[in-house]
């Protein structure tokens, strides 16, 4: 078995593969306070709850954001599944060719986007893949596989979280959308400028991006934890996959381990 890591700001995401068969997956809450033996009994608890031993596993890999948390995840990895993980890091197979600046700039997470798209939806048309986390990011990907760029607006609950630590009266509520925009208490105010506001954000980047590529046939992907959420009020999203990421870091730990 291999098991996938994503540590994200937010949240740490793990998928378990028994060959090419997702087993499960969970999230638990990224805190940099936590150990290595801490996240272990976390990790240890969900795969005695599966019905899964930490001794069926052949192999991982890890994508991480949190540079602080690379060492705690990798060795609680190896104490406890007996496991020495790959990385998501400069010198590992990705196949992904970008176009940028600065190619050591790009996020771990949009790079594994990126690569999870290719490889699950294929070349011949532009991609943009939106992905709903601690920030909201949108990777551009050309007809021909390359990442050519991106834009990095702010997250839905940060800026959720800003407007309520901004204010003195203002709630905290949930993220989902009212029934109507124009809303007649606080919390269905907030949840309208929230959620209706992300929506006009995407349509309006999605549409500029699609100028600027001079393409109207563009397909469009939705990740991270609120693209339900935010795509279902927008026209411009052809497909939500929360797995995306998980699913990419399994095709590159095959690729960068089909040789041995």
């Amino acid at each position: 078995m291999i098991i996938c890591i994503d540590v994200g700001n937010t949240n740490i995401k793990y998928a378990v593969f028994d060959g090419d068969t997702l087993k499960f997956s969970f999230r638990v809450a990224t805190d940099l306070k936590r150990t290595s033996d801490e996240y272990g009994s976390q990790l240890i608890g969900m795969l005695d709850f599966n019905g899964v031993k930490a001794d069926a596993f052949t192999g991982g890999i890890i994508s991480s954001v949190v540079p602080s948390l690379d060492y705690t995840i990798e060795h609680m990895l190896k104490m406890y599944l007996k496991i020495d993980p790959l990385q998501l890091a400069p010198g590992l197979k990705s196949g992904l060719k970008m176009h940028v600046d600065n190619a050591r700039e790009v996020g771990a997470d949009r790079i594994v986007n990126n690569v999870g798209a290719l490889h699950k939806y294929g070349r011949g048309k532009p991609m943009i893949i939106v992905d709903f986390g601690t920030a909201t990011t949108f990777n551009i990907l050309s007809a021909e596989g390359e990442f050519i760029g991106g834009v990095i607006a702010p997250g839905i609950r940060g800026s959720l979280d800003s407007l309520v630590s901004g204010t003195a009266k203002l709630p905290r509520v949930e993220i989902e959308a009212p029934k109507s925009i124009i809303a007649t208490n606080t919390t269905t105010n907030m949840q309208a400028g929230i959620v209706f506001g992300f929506a006009g954000l995407v349509e309006y980047i999605i549409k500029r991006i699609k100028k600027e590529l001079k393409a109207d046939d563009v397909f469009t992907i939705a990740t991270g934890g609120f693209s339900e959420t935010i795509a279902k009020e927008t026209r411009c999203i052809d497909v939500i996959d929360k797995m995306l990421t998980l699913d990419g870091l399994k095709y590159l730990y095959d690729l960068n381990c089909s040789e041995e």
